[in-house]
């Protein structure tokens, strides 16, 4: 077999990066849940600012042989038109 062996204080020097790059992710992992629920909580801050409105409007409503027409909104066109031609 062909085992190749380093020194302990390789080793050590080793480890202790990695301790190191342990720790880093670690912390880089708290601030990220940190940010995500800061960002969420000022999400629901921003909704909790805008004001919900009701609108009721009312009209007066005309049914002639089951065809309805609201008083002042667009035009209503039934049946066919009939032209009117100058000459």
């Amino acid at each position: 077999m062909n085992e190749r062996q380093i020194s302990c204080i390789d080793h050590e020097a080793m480890l202790a990066r990695q301790e190191r790059t342990i720790r880093r992710f670690f912390i880089i992992v708290i601030l990220l849940i940190i940010l995500l629920v800061g960002t969420n909580a000022a999400w629901l801050w921003y909704e909790a600012q805008l004001e919900e409105t009701v609108t009721t409007v009312e009209q007066d409503v005309e049914a002639n042989d089951g065809n309805a027409y609201v008083a002042g909104v667009g035009s209503v066109d039934i049946g066919e038109s009939e032209t009117e031609s100058h000459g």
